[in-house]
């Protein structure tokens, strides 16, 4: 590990690890990129020294390296001179263009200003991503049909560390020990992770659950799950990822429930947010900082219902500190391991049949959420979940941070 005039950077060993995990495993569901293969890079400008890393390893597996690099402080400028015309603007035919080329995308956090949106008007910002929701629709359509894998990693910058109190040396630690880039050959590692979480998604989908029980401190929920799902996990989608999940049905979530660990999002951080469920829908929702913005996203199509539930089991994770980014956050083990909710969008993988041959009818009647915004709340209290099955029996399904299958 090295430094500079300016910033801690980890040693190229460890970037070049990082990147062959990313391309090499996480990617094509856990077999990497082949030879020919385009591969999309979102690198921020924080980033560019695994940049590097990732596209030399991508050249050195014979694929295409497509690179979008983004400056640091690039939004907030955007939404103080555009107009909605621009706010509402969709380049069609370049993003079309763009999904058609990509195999497999990369995407890269390394926030230098996590409050650079601080002020914008909310309401800009839901626009904006109502306006781009038609690039997700498609680069869903082409991964539901087998097309093209993404993956998502964290680099750390000052500003991230600094946000959650830690030195950014520490913060990469986190990353490092999360990552298992500590380990003689992190891809096994993975490897063996991902076979344990496979082993409990087969468990879980072999009962026939009906509805699931999350009890907490502050927190009495009722979560539908009904027929056509399976639970989801150990995909290399986002590198770390312990959780298991699923996606519920839409309409079916009664009760209350409270988060521990803030949300940042949109520029912004909301903090104790509590919501409580009638009918699958949010019908109060609390916080003591953020609320307005918490209201704006919950007023968007589709983001008063749930989208997904997971658990993390603490076993797998060695993330012990909040990083304050979803990406790590969703997967802290700690003492309880994790729980997370998402309002929006629900992840159509989790239905077991046909998925291209479903029409958003069809989805609608089996109680997957359609929505632009898929927000990840998490919550790190010891909690018990109880599974109902179809038979009427229940059964505990996780407690004191571990599945217990």
């Amino acid at each position: 590990m090295r430094y500079n005039k300016y910033v801690y950077i980890p040693d190229r060993k460890i970037l070049d690890k990082y990147a062959q995990v990313l391309i090499n495993f996480a990617l094509g569901g856990g077999y990497g990129v082949k030879k020919g293969e385009v591969v999309f890079l979102q690198v921020p400008e924080a980033a560019k020294p695994l940049l590097f890393s990732l596209r030399r390893v991508v050249l050195q597996a014979g694929a295409f390296p497509i690179t979008e690099f983004i400056p640091d402080g690039y939004s907030k400028e955007f939404y103080e001179w555009a107009s909605d015309d621009q706010i509402n603007f969709f380049p069609k035919k370049y993003i079309r263009g763009e999904i058609d080329q990509m195999d497999h995308v990369v995407m890269i956090i390394a926030d230098t200003d996590k409050y650079e949106l601080k002020g914008v008007d909310p309401g800009k910002i839901m626009k904006r991503g109502v306006a781009q929701n038609l690039y997700y629709e498609w680069r869903d359509e082409k991964e539901n049909r087998g097309k093209l894998t993404w993956t998502i990693g964290l680099y750390g910058t000052p500003a991230l560390a600094k946000d959650v109190g830690m030195d950014l040396e520490d913060y990469w630690g986190q990353i490092i020990k999360g990552c298992y880039l500590d380990s003689s050959d992190p891809i096994i590692k993975w490897k063996e992770t991902f076979g344990e979480i496979k082993r409990l998604r087969g468990k879980l989908n072999s009962l026939d659950i009906r509805n699931l029980h999350i009890t907490a401190p502050e927190t009495d929920l009722v979560i539908g799950i009904d027929k056509n799902r399976t639970w989801l996990g150990g995909d290399g989608r986002n590198i770390p990822s312990f959780e298991i999940f699923i996606s519920p049905d839409r309409t079916k979530t009664e009760g209350l429930i409270s988060f521990s660990e803030p949300l940042y999002r949109y520029g912004n951080v909301t903090r104790d947010i509590k919501l409580e469920f009638k009918e699958g829908r949010v019908v109060n929702f609390e916080a003591s900082a953020g609320k307005e913005l918490l209201g704006q996203m919950i007023a968007t199509k589709g983001a008063d219902m749930v989208g997904e539930f997971s658990l993390t089991d603490n076993r797998f994770s060695n993330i012990s500190h909040f990083m304050g980014e979803t990406l790590f956050d969703e997967n802290i083990g700690g003492r309880f391991g994790n729980t997370h909710l998402a309002l929006g969008n629900a992840y159509k993988e989790s239905y077991p049949g046909d998925i291209p041959r479903v029409t958003k009818i069809e989805w609608l009647k089996m109680g997957y959420n359609d929505s632009p915004v898929h927000t990840d709340i998490i919550s790190t209290t010891d909690r018990t979940v109880t599974a109902k099955l179809s038979d009427g029996t229940e059964i505990v399904i996780y407690k004191n941070g571990r599945f217990t299958l």
